[in-house]
């Protein structure tokens, strides 16, 4: 492990702390009433929905993986496909900010749009990173990777510590999954940005709730995927290495 490997090690365990971190009390009490509230919406309505965006995932998943670059990232130091990443997210974060300015502003009919634009937004982003860092999107294990990493970005205290568990012990755990729990993906997901998403329906202030908000999705995606493909680097090599 060279000086940056080992400061990079460091970040990771630092960035590890405050993802497990219990989540303060009004974050606490939020998902307590958006559980409320899940719990009233009729399971026919609970199925619509998870099905509706589990296409939208699958069909995203299925374009990205068609246009991502596999030769990139297949080469390089640590801190080369670091820097990589950092660029991409510049494009990436732009894209995302000028997409919720313009559905922000245009008030609820064009702020329904935004979910669907950011979420295919943000999975391409995830493809670029595991093509960044080395890893083969073509593979349907690789594929399932990705919406853990999303699922440990926009989840609950709860969510996020069972799910950080399985990518911590990816060879192990993905050998016991076949498939999302697309229920969970998409209720977890939707709480997580329901509250600042509602400001952005709001005509006019909505474009700046949008840009705002969006960027800071971006931000924390990129966080975590860039450490999660850190730790999984630095896990894989040999003690000796």
């Amino acid at each position: 492990m060279n000086a940056y490997e080992a400061r990079v090690f460091g970040e990771v365990q630092a960035w590890r702390t405050k993802i497990m971190k219990r989540a303060d009390r009004i974050n606490r009490m939020s998902k307590k009433a958006q559980n409320k509230i899940n719990n009233w919406i009729p399971e026919k309505a609970h199925q619509i929905v998870t099905d509706s965006i589990k296409n939208m995932v699958k069909a995203t998943l299925a374009g990205s993986n068609m246009i991502t670059k596999k030769s990139i990232g297949t080469a390089g130091t640590l801190y080369e496909r670091d820097e990589n990443l950092k660029e991409k997210l510049k494009s990436y974060r732009k894209t995302a900010v000028v997409e919720g300015a313009g559905t922000g502003a245009g008030g609820l009919l064009l702020g329904a749009a935004d979910f669907p634009l950011l979420l295919s937004i943000k999975i391409k982003f995830l493809f670029e990173a595991a093509a960044v860092y080395g890893y083969d999107t073509s593979k349907y294990e690789e594929r399932l990777f990705i919406l853990h990493v999303f699922q440990l970005a926009f989840s609950s205290e709860e969510k996020r510590r069972e799910t950080l568990f399985i990518i911590e012990n990816w060879e192990d755990q993905k050998e016991q999954l076949v498939d999302m729990d697309w229920r969970v993906f998409q209720q977890e997901y939707r709480d997580h940005i329901d509250l600042i998403k509602m400001f952005q329906l709001i005509p006019g202030f909505g474009a700046i709730v949008g840009a705002y908000a969006n960027y800071n999705l971006m931000d924390q995606l990129a966080e975590t995927a860039m450490n999660v493909y850190r730790l999984r680097i630095l896990e894989s090599r040999p003690q000796n290495d």
